[in-house]
């Protein structure tokens, strides 16, 4: 299959068509017809390899290739009241090669499983009443591929303080999932044609609390629970027992998972902020973990910016995760994957943002261009780069 690779620079074409000259905003004025706010066009190139893939229960290949590519649109428009109206289009439409999943059947050297290009759009909607400080915002996306069918909802409400310095936010998020049981061969029962499939949902509430401490320091506080329920398990990850047989992954069906998180950014003058992000993470598999990161952007020039980060993140293993012929006939619930183990990971990086007075390659309307780099390592031995490019037209 030919790789699939649609740039943000091949979009700049239809972006040329819907440029158009609008009145700026000010406080006696506000414009009602719809317009465009923003759009941002986005391509990245993911690469991984490592020696603990799931779909041969824990050992060889973990090689992955994946090209992304989003468009993502924002329309804007006041009623004639006052009330704040926008809209977010988004679709995306990933390409990805995978070494792992290609050994679902181990006798073939290239077969279908080998690749698969997943298309997600999503469409979210926001009323908000910037007098009143309140904002309720709707949206529904979907996912697919090949052997997986994700649909999705959501609605949130947030409302500001007096003061607007601070603000509270709750969301409730659906994600009804249809999952294709694509056994390994050996696995299959003999004579059947064509695949079951299973069912997944998550639900997920989210409540959070950000506020404006002075002019240089803001800070936010997050805390989510979110049910999982369903078919939980792959159903292409091989478990090898001690004894030497083969058994499909088997996880429970049900999951509970708890993170709570903190967020600061402090300004260091005008030219250089402080963003930092903790988070702890529990579910009733007994997998706990802890995450912490750093960013802090840079302004060199007037047009340009440099961005470093790190990310800190250790993980304790659910109870339910041996490695290659190490669970017994004795456990009802196994698996080998390693993303379910116990390990720690590093993630840096940098990114760069150029915001050219006279717009990107002289054109007016596409005011920012950001390119970031980051390289991953885990202590499971699996490294993993990632280069994504963001153009921004306003």
């Amino acid at each position: 299959m030919k790789r699939i690779f649609i740039t943000g620079f091949a979009l700049l074409g239809l972006m040329r068509l819907s440029a158009q000259t609008t009145p700026t905003d000010s406080t006696s004025y506000k414009n009602t017809k719809l317009k465009i706010d923003e759009i941002n066009l986005v391509s990245s190139y993911y690469k991984q390899d490592g020696n603990n893939s799931a779909v041969t229960g824990g050992i060889e290949s973990e090689k992955l290739t994946d090209i992304s590519n989003t468009i993502d649109v924002k329309l804007l428009k006041y009623g004639k009241t006052g009330i704040k109206h926008t809209f977010d289009i988004e679709a995306g439409i990933d390409y990805y090669t995978s070494a792992s999943s290609d050994m679902i059947d181990l006798q073939a050297n290239s077969s279908a499983s080998s690749s698969d290009i997943r298309f997600y759009p999503s469409v979210s909607y926001t009323r908000e009443n910037e007098e009143k400080g309140n904002t309720l915002g709707v949206g529904i996306s979907s996912s697919t591929e090949f052997d997986y069918q994700s649909f999705g909802g959501n609605i949130s409400y947030s409302q500001k303080t007096k003061d607007k310095n601070g603000e509270f936010t709750a969301k409730f998020q659906a994600y009804l999932d249809q999952v294709k049981l694509i056994l390994p061969t050996e696995l299959r029962p003999p004579g059947v044609a064509g695949y079951n499939n299973a069912s997944r949902n998550t639900f997920a509430g989210s409540l959070s609390y950000s506020q404006v401490v002075n002019k240089n320091l803001q800070i936010m506080f997050l805390a989510d629970v979110i049910t999982q329920s369903g078919y939980l398990s792959l159903p292409f990850h091989r478990v090898y027992f001690n004894d030497g047989t083969v058994h499909q992954e088997n996880l429970p069906d049900n999951r509970l998972k708890i993170p709570i998180a903190f967020r600061a950014a402090y300004y260091l003058g005008d030219n250089m902020i402080i963003r930092a992000y903790y988070r702890y993470y529990s579910d009733d598999w007994k997998l706990t973990a802890h995450t912490a990161d750093i960013e802090m952007p840079i302004k060199l020039t007037s047009f340009f910016s440099i961005s470093p980060f790190y990310r800190y993140y250790a993980q304790q293993g659910t109870k339910y995760f041996n490695g290659y012929r190490v669970h017994t006939a004795a456990e009802e619930f196994y698996t080998s994957n390693y993303d379910l183990s116990t390990f720690n990971s590093s993630f840096f990086g940098a990114g760069l943002k150029f915001t050219p007075l006279k717009g990107v390659l002289g054109m007016k309307h596409f005011n920012a261009l950001e390119i970031r780099y980051g390289h991953y390592t885990k202590t499971t031995q699996m490294t993993s780069d990632i280069i994504s490019i963001n153009l921004k037209y306003r």
